[in-house]
């Protein structure tokens, strides 16, 4: 499979004077997004920061309740999720229709099974009361101030992760019925190309909130 498609072959907007303008054009313009959504989830990387530092001992109790292989599982779902998206991009520029369509499908059933788990992790918790919004009121006043600000922040951070996540399988959703209907084209091979620097957000994001969240203890 070739590395890139030729410029040639690929279609110019009307506001653009050649191709590789508007390919830097789109490019840059993704990784502003992705610098926005690296401030965003900065935010919580911070407030964690310092919370674990003001409060260790509760910060590390509260660890012990999280599931650290179904944790480790997921993070092995998003790497291999990562790898098919970067073969998807590949035979994408190789004008590869069959196997770019192959790729993106295992990338959106990887996201799915890793939302999958996610939701069984959540229903645990929720069960056995670690979830403070949702625990019964005695439940809840056991709960420390320290040991119920983790828990807020474990459920904020990674439903904002899995926001982000169904975000991307739906635009990889909406790809493959484009590609279906349309075909593969070296313009929308550029645009797939795109959707995987989100995906790849989407998975550096998790491999950061596995350790912060899951190995304090």
């Amino acid at each position: 499979m070739s590395a890139a498609t030729p410029a040639s072959q690929r279609s110019l907007a009307e506001h653009f004077v050649e191709v590789r303008q508007q390919e830097e054009a789109r490019t840059i313009g993704m990784w502003v997004y992705l610098g926005t959504e690296i401030l965003l989830f900065g935010g919580i990387f911070g407030a964690w920061a310092v919370y674990r530092y003001q409060h260790g001992e509760a910060w590390r109790e509260a660890a012990h309740h999280m599931d650290l292989w179904l944790g480790a599982i997921n993070t092995a779902v998003l790497l291999l999720s990562s790898l098919t998206m970067a073969l998807a991009v590949h035979a994408a520029h190789a004008l590869q229709k069959k196997w770019t369509l192959l790729f993106v499908l295992a990338t959106v059933s990887l996201g799915t099974l890793f939302l999958g788990i996610k939701a069984y992790e959540y229903m645990q918790e929720i069960h056995h009361g670690l979830a403070p919004f949702a625990a019964p009121i005695p439940v809840r006043q056991a709960f420390t101030p320290a040991t119920e600000l983790y828990m807020n922040l474990y459920f904020a951070a990674t439903g904002l992760h899995a926001f982000h996540l169904i975000s991307a399988i739906a635009l990889l959703g909406g790809f493959i019925l484009w590609i279906l209907k349309s075909g593969l084209s070296a313009d929308r091979a550029a645009t797939l190309e795109i959707l995987g620097l989100f995906w790849h957000l989407v998975d550096v994001v998790w491999i950061i909130l596995y350790p912060m969240l899951y190995l304090t203890r």
